[in-house]
């Protein structure tokens, strides 16, 4: 299985590690060459500052070959400055990046001083698993589309739409790997469909 990590910015190494340990082979994409020929099972796009990545994708012109593989099919899992970038808008932010979930995400919304916490809570699919918020964003509205994964307060902080998947929180900064293994499973079960 081989799984593409965008590495322009945030905690990619931390990603790559899990999935490394998990048996997955990482390709790190840092320009758009390194998209060229790879057949990709799936995608991650980590954390970090969303305005920066999402400027870097434009400037290294990735943004429409990475949005036009999530709509082809591609597995995608983005965390925390992911998840701002795969929302089809931002509530207090006018910028779309690459749009392709069914979501409306508000950056920095617990604010930058009190943003950053740690909690245990349910997550569909996993169970309950700790989550590492830092600065994090939240998920104001899901669409129709899509379906809501795990609340911490009242705010969404996971969803997935099909193929798409992301989180408000860090798994990749815990111990706990189940996160990327429900990725991986979700790619194992479209590889399955696609035969």
């Amino acid at each position: 299985m081989l799984i593409g990590v965008l590495c322009l910015q945030g905690a990619f190494i931390e990603h790559i590690r899990i999935l490394n340990a998990l048996g997955a082979e990482t390709v790190e994409i840092r320009q758009k060459r390194d998209l060229n020929g790879k057949n990709f099972d799936g995608l991650i796009i980590p954390g970090g500052e969303s305005t920066v990545i999402g400027k870097l994708l434009r400037e290294l012109d990735m943004e429409s070959d990475i949005r036009s593989m999530i709509e082809q099919g591609t597995p995608v899992y983005g965390t925390c400055a992911g998840l701002i970038l795969l929302a089809r808008s931002i509530a207090n932010d006018p910028n779309v990046y690459l749009g392709t979930m069914d979501i409306v995400a508000k950056r920095n919304a617990y604010g930058r001083q009190l943003g950053s916490f740690a909690c245990e809570a349910e997550m569909n699919g996993i169970g309950k698993i700790p989550m590492t918020f830092i600065r994090a964003p939240y998920i104001e509205s899901v669409g129709s589309k899509a379906e809501i994964l795990a609340v911490v307060d009242g705010k969404t902080v996971a969803a997935r739409q099909g193929a798409q998947l992301v989180t408000a929180f860090h798994p990749e900064l815990t111990d706990d790997t189940r996160v990327h293994e429900y990725f991986l499973g979700m790619i194992k079960k479209r590889g399955k469909n696609k035969k």
